[in-house]
């Protein structure tokens, strides 16, 4: 009995929030921005993936797929999505239903929030899914290559951990400077540099310019991988780097040019990161998302309505 009360009391409680997150779903689905955003990225796949047909491997052909949702372009209507709830004329309407109806402000925002995650998550699901698909089964001229199951689905999860956090961050921006154009300028020049500046370093866990060099390592990743092989691969890595360093030093000290680097593969091919940690990109991507989050509704939450 009293278990029955607690879940009609729950249910009561998501009432609120259930009733907005189906309303702006609606809405989103429905705006010309969503719309033209899933036909466009279901374009640029298809180009980029009969493209790049005959001379990529299914690793570097699937990393190159998930660049234009890490770095560019779609990072602008990922953006835009995150900014236009909690800013402009959304924010003068949302007032009034807040003052005038029984709904708390975290509700809202939650609410709002999640819409946008579900809207973004499930077109670059839609699009990606089939196109993963159809690139490992099909019988392409290009020599087979060690894709697995949990490389896929892993990708898959870090990618969309990545959308979720720039929702994120378009939430907060939104919520602290209140103006969707001015909110989405800064979110730009801010984001862009430090991303780039981050990859000179190689972080994929703070840098989608380099997590998306980083996808074909992780796409031929098994669920088996021992920590004693990704530790070896990470050491090998180091020496090779330690290595390249040392050489170049000396050839500094005694008046010459340093040795030019050896290009390893095309830019979606690389073993620089073959010490690619999934539990380090989640925690990377993964903290400052609720953080983003957080500071979004402790800032709405003070707001003068």
């Amino acid at each position: 009995m009293d278990s029955g009360v607690k879940i009609s009391k729950t249910g009561t409680r998501m009432m609120p929030y259930l009733a907005i997150l189906r309303h702006d779903l609606g809405t989103l689905w429905k705006s010309r921005l969503v719309r033209l955003w899933l036909g466009g990225t279901a374009l640029l796949t298809l180009l980029l993936a009969t493209g790049n047909w005959g001379r990529f491997q299914d690793a570097p052909l699937i990393a190159s797929l998930q660049f234009p949702y890490l770095v560019f372009p779609w990072f602008f209507v990922v953006a835009v999505l995150g900014v236009s709830p909690v800013s402009g004329s959304h924010a003068d309407s949302l007032a009034d239903g807040i003052l005038s109806r029984p709904v708390s402000r975290w509700e809202y925002l939650l609410a709002t929030w999640s819409a946008r995650v579900v809207v973004v998550l499930s077109v670059y699901l839609v699009v990606m899914a089939p196109a993963i698909l159809v690139i490992t089964l099909a019988n392409r001229p290009v020599a087979a290559d060690s894709v697995s199951v949990y490389g896929i689905i892993s990708v898959l999860f870090v990618v969309g951990l990545v959308q979720t956090f720039l929702v994120s961050l378009g939430f907060l921006f939104g919520t602290l400077l209140r103006r969707s154009l001015l909110a989405i300028v800064v979110l730009v020049f801010l984001w862009y540099p430090i991303s780039f500046i981050l990859s000179i370093f190689s972080l994929e866990q703070f840098s989608p310019v380099s997590l998306s060099r980083a996808v074909s390592t992780q796409l031929r990743q098994s669920w088996r991988q021992s920590e004693e092989e990704a530790e070896a691969a990470a050491n090998m890595q180091d020496m090779e780097q330690f290595s390249q360093q040392m050489s170049d030093f000396f050839s500094r000290l005694s008046g010459g040019q340093p040795k030019p680097r050896t290009e390893k593969g095309d830019f979606f091919e690389t073993k620089e990161f073959a010490d690619f940690s999934l539990w380090r990109v989640s925690l990377g991507y993964g903290l400052p998302t609720a953080a983003a989050v957080f500071l979004a509704m402790l800032s709405f939450y003070w707001r003068d309505l």
